[in-house]
């Protein structure tokens, strides 16, 4: 069925606003806009329910372009929508401005999640569907306060990443009906058409993961009654997630239709004039907008705001009804702490536990007070202590559980996390053995490029795994994490730091944290003021006059100071300083860092079963860096330890030897 005139010309402003602003950015890809416009225009016209004057509202549908790189497509529904002005859209990729390359959660209005590297994008909607679905189970009553869907657009990158696999078959377990995703199925990628590298049933794929799914022929990809329809039925889809397969043609109307050279790069000046001649569009001028689209896409929000307005009636109904519950829920939404946190205490009595047996003793010690805390493991919660007991698993059958079984999915755990956070209301954790954080870094990256504070648990840190072997014992993972901007790395040293490193992780202010936890036991080291939160502190000694300075991190700070024992009965005054977060000691003022690692002392030695890379930073040029720039080996953890020079003996002879030299 053809469409309406008038549809038409609301879908092909979309078109020529986009085909427009890479040209001029002389950037971009302007494929996908072409080729999934009446997609995009259908969910937002007909289906999405938004109010650009609070691009925020938390029961607002959730918009996800997974396929970032058609980033121009929903810049310009952002700014038919009145989110965005027309200079956002002429200055599409310059820098400095609201319309990046890729969509930027943190940066544009209306953008519901970062994406760019495929398949996070998908991944990350599974998260948002997640907690829409745990939010509602907790707090809806008579009044329904959370009850919204998740769309995205996919495209044929997006169903060949792995990640996507790990996600879409988390979402058909968990039964999460409120997602809807849409697959472009242009069937052209970067460097070719996909039936080079790519020839598999996606339906059937999904059909398998147990979604509901759909499919419109070439004949219906740009129908607008059909896409409502299918969108309408998926909907209506309860107890599954849907997956609607489009057949569409990238740069549809251009000369480079259904080529890959629509996907990566402008069409070029005499391109783009025949793509409007193609649609019966005006070549003059650029970022042509009719003043009767404008006006039916700004009725479309001004829809939303009364939606939305509605919705605050129904929440001031529920808050008056229910007002500690709806104090929960403003607190959780504002991301303030709960007053009071039931901290536990360790001591000499009970403190030698390995550091992930006191992480989890924080947490469930807290849990009960701190509701908006839910996550899970990669299947290995008895592993990693991160279960919180008497909380319930979320499920298909039991959405208020905050215990989430991620399975054996560590790509998918992670962005989904990052979908959790980003959708609000809740402060999502994630736990697997840290070699592993090399399976979810793409998540990682992405929480600390868009500032979420998702809480990444590593356990299983390092060598003294022991007779697992070099394939599970991490090398290069701390020297990785630390590299990566906005994420603070904590590696508590006992159970005392590992309760301030907790402290320090549920701060709202704070961007992802990791917190990097051993599996072996470690030695209490004393009740003092552990200031994790300043990065790093004296441990042991500290006089005016000491001669050497060790430093390390977890496991490795009780050794350092066996060390500092040996040398002391020597006669060598030192100091032991332990360094759980490079990020939040470099945040310190230089006096304190001073004060910690006195700049007179030349002799300094680090102390980390990790890679030696940047430890220069704190020991100096006349330092030396005990570490691993190699892979461990299996074996008892102590035995392969002490082979690789993690004992106390040789970590007090490269002190001496040092003084000796400076």
């Amino acid at each position: 069925m053809a469409n309406s005139t008038d549809d038409d010309k609301r879908i092909n402003t979309i078109r020529m606003l986009s085909i427009d602003a890479v040209q001029k950015a002389n950037s971009g890809h302007p494929g996908m806009p072409l080729g999934a416009a009446a997609q995009a225009y259908t969910i937002w016209a007909k289906h999405l329910r938004h109010d650009p004057a609070e691009p925020t509202w938390i029961n607002r549908d959730r918009f996800v372009l997974s396929a970032g790189h058609g980033s121009m497509l929903l810049y310009s529904l952002l700014f038919l929508t009145g989110y965005l002005t027309i200079d956002d859209i002429k200055n599409f990729r310059v820098f400095g401005s609201r319309t990046p390359g890729h969509p930027e959660s943190h940066l544009t209005p209306g953008v519901d999640a970062t994406t760019g590297p495929l398949g996070q994008g998908i991944s990350t909607a599974v998260g948002m569907a997640i907690a829409e679905a745990h939010l509602g189970a907790v707090y809806n009553r008579e009044e329904t306060i959370i009850d919204h869907f998740t769309y995205v657009i996919a495209g044929d990158g997006d169903m060949m990443e792995g990640v996507s696999s790990e996600a879409g078959s988390l979402a058909g377990h968990l039964k999460l009906g409120k997602l809807i995703v849409l697959y472009d199925d242009n069937r052209v990628s970067l460097a070719a058409p996909t039936d080079v590298t790519f020839t598999e049933n996606v339906l059937e794929r999904y059909e398998a993961y147990g979604w509901h799914v759909q499919h419109l022929d070439e004949s219906r990809s740009n129908d607008v009654l059909a896409l409502d329809e299918a969108i309408t039925a998926a909907k209506n889809v309860i107890d599954r997630p849907s997956l609607i397969s489009v057949r569409s043609h990238i740069g549809l109307g251009s000369p480079r239709q259904d080529t890959f050279a629509a996907h990566g790069e402008p069409l070029g000046a005499e391109n783009v004039k025949k793509t409007k001649e193609f649609f019966g569009w005006p070549l003059e001028p650029d970022f042509y907008v009719p003043d009767d689209v404008l006006a039916f896409f700004r009725q479309t929000a001004k829809h939303g705001a009364e939606v939305h307005a509605a919705w605050k009636q129904a929440y001031a109904k529920w808050q008056s009804t229910h007002p500690d519950l709806a104090a929960q829920f403003e607190r959780a939404r504002n991301r303030r702490l709960p007053a009071n946190l039931p901290w536990p205490a360790f001591n000499a009595e009970n403190g030698s536990v390995a550091t992930r047996d006191a992480g989890g003793t924080v947490m469930n010690a807290i849990a009960g007070a701190f509701p908006d805390l839910v996550g899970g493991s990669a299947d290995l919660d008895p592993s990693t202590k991160t279960y919180l007991k008497g909380q319930g698993d979320f499920s298909a059958g039991n959405r208020a559980g905050r215990n989430i079984h991620f399975g054996v999915r560590e790509h998918a755990m992670g962005a989904a996390a990052n979908g959790i956070a980003l959708h609000g209301g809740l402060l999502p954790y994630t736990a697997t053995f840290f070699n592993f954080v090399d399976y979810m870094k793409p998540a990682v990256r992405i929480a600390a490029l868009s500032y979420l504070h998702v809480i990444f648990v590593f356990t299983h840190d390092s060598i003294y795994l022991g007779e697992d072997g070099p394939t599970h014992e991490p090398v290069e993972q701390l020297a990785t994490l630390r590299a990566t901007p906005n994420l603070t790395v904590i590696r508590p040293a006992d159970s005392l730091e590992t309760l301030e490193a907790w402290k320090v992780a549920l701060e709202p202010t704070q961007t992802p944290v990791a917190l990097v936890l051993s599996r072996q036991k470690l030695p209490y080291l004393g009740d003092r003021t552990a200031d994790v939160g300043r990065g790093g502190y004296v441990v042991y000694g500290g006089g005016p006059n000491d001669d050497v300075v060790l430093i390390g991190s977890g496991s490795e700070v009780s050794l350092a100071i066996e060390a500092a024992k040996l040398l002391e009965a020597e006669g060598t005054r030192v100091r032991v300083v332990s360094l759980p977060s490079w990020e939040l000691f470099a945040a310190q003022s230089q006096a304190y860092r001073d004060e910690v690692i006195p700049p007179r002392i030349r002799a300094r030695v680090s102390v980390e079963a990790g890679a030696t890379l940047g430890w220069e930073r704190w020991i100096g040029e006349h330092g030396v860096a005990i570490g691993l720039d190699q892979y461990g080996a299996s074996g008892r953890g102590e035995v392969v330890a002490k082979n690789l020079g993690f004992n106390a003996q040789h970590v007090a002879e490269t002190a001496s030897g040092l003084l000796a030299k400076t």
